[in-house]
């Protein structure tokens, strides 16, 4: 176990000091740090080395390893700020959220840190922390959510096309993006498809009216109103292109059965009358028919 620091050199740093209120300790015994999220960030390094070498000894959920590690938690929010700080420009009305993620972050860093490594606990943390809000910022921010591998695939294929439109001074086409970051071209496409759920539209916004060859009231609509609707007939269209096929199968007397009650709209006594039968007889032909064209119908739909 490192050595505790004496308490002359505790009582320096307290003293070094003027925003912190860290009370000197006796030997072998942790300062108490009224306020640890007013200590200076160069105190907070130096009273940090003491705390985590006691933070190593202590045991797990006794009061004395909980006020160590909360003390480190605390002293060590201005790397959290920091850290926070790089990541402005993504909007100041997210910076709470981003000290949130980051605090998980350092807690993290505090939980794994060993002395043993020689590594200024700075340097061990800060990677953690903003890790903390990348992960944060690619799990929120995406419209639609795609897999992590298309997520980053997407960054890639962005700093390829800038990269490329500044040598050709155009546009690059998916197959020099696809040589140019080693990957095929579906891998590409797939990338630049799932590029598309990085943001959304909302349906109530105003669409441009002048991209839209309409007059300037179309502003007062919204885009909800220039989607197209599912058009009935298209139904329709399917059920005659499958049932043709499935006419041609029926003979000669119940293709014109057929013909005259759904084609000319006859009535069954009209049509036993042309035919020479019962109404009855003709309900019960109408009957097989329609059943056999159903049965064929379905069958061709469960084959699709």
């Amino acid at each position: 176990m490192a050595p505790v620091a004496e308490p002359e050199q505790l009582n320096r740093v307290a003293a070094s000091s003027t925003e912190s209120s860290a009370a000197p300790a006796a030997e072998g015994e942790l300062p108490w740090v009224e306020d640890a999220g007013k200590v200076a960030p160069k105190d907070a390094r130096a009273l940090s080395k003491v705390f985590f070498d006691q933070l190593q000894v202590l045991e797990e959920g006794t009061a004395e390893f909980q006020y160590a590690r909360n003390t480190l938690i605390e002293m060590n929010l201005s790397l959290v700020r920091f850290a926070a700080s790089r990541f402005r420009n993504r909007g100041d009305g997210q910076m709470e959220d981003m000290i949130q993620v980051g605090t998980i972050g350092l807690i993290k860093a505090i939980d794994r840190f060993d002395l043993s490594r020689e590594v200024e606990f700075t340097s061990f943390a800060i990677p953690y922390i903003v890790g903390e809000i990348k992960r944060f910022f690619r799990d929120t921010t995406w419209a639609v959510h795609v897999p992590r591998r298309l997520q980053e695939l997407r960054t890639e294929i962005a700093k390829g096309k800038e990269h490329l439109s500044l040598q050709l001074d155009r546009d690059p086409t998916v197959k020099e993006l696809a040589a140019h970051l080693k990957l095929d071209e579906d891998e590409v496409i797939d990338g630049i498809v799932a590029s598309n759920g990085y943001t959304a539209g909302s349906l109530d916004m105003s669409p441009d009216a002048e991209d839209l060859g309409q007059s300037a009231s179309a502003k007062t609509r919204s885009v909800a109103d220039f989607i197209g609707e599912e058009d009935p007939g298209m139904e329709r269209v399917e059920n005659l292109h499958t049932l043709a096929p499935l006419m041609e199968q029926l003979d000669e007397r119940e293709r014109r059965i057929v013909s005259m009650r759904f084609g000319h709209e006859l009535t069954q006594a009209q049509i036993g009358v042309e035919l020479g039968i019962s109404q009855m007889q003709v309900s019960r032909l109408l009957s097989r028919i329609l059943n056999k064209l159903r049965t064929g119908m379905l069958d061709e739909i469960t084959i699709a």
